[in-house]
């Protein structure tokens, strides 16, 4: 290895290293993130045939991610009382 290319990867090891503590919730709330997107993408043709959809965007999957299920029920209740005339089947 070349030490151009040796010194960037031994800075980012010791990053790595020392931001070990402080990465790990940073990677649990992507992870988190990402999972509450693929539950909105795959949710998204039932819910808008029941009339409870929700876009697929980073904010709901944020939402959905750090509050599970309540952060389901808050989006739906945001959406239903935000916009008139999204009350589903009713």
């Amino acid at each position: 290895m070349t030490p151009e290319l040796l010194v960037p990867i031994l800075a980012l090891c010791c990053g790595i290293l020392a931001l070990h503590r402080a990465a790990r919730p940073l990677l649990r709330l992507l992870c988190r993130t990402a999972a509450g997107g693929l539950f909105l993408a795959l949710a998204a043709p039932v819910g808008s045939w029941l009339g409870i959809g929700l876009g697929v965007n980073l904010f709901n999957s944020l939402v959905l991610g750090l509050l599970g299920p309540a952060g389901l029920g808050l989006l739906l209740m945001l959406r239903w009382s935000l916009l008139p005339g999204t009350w589903g089947l009713f």
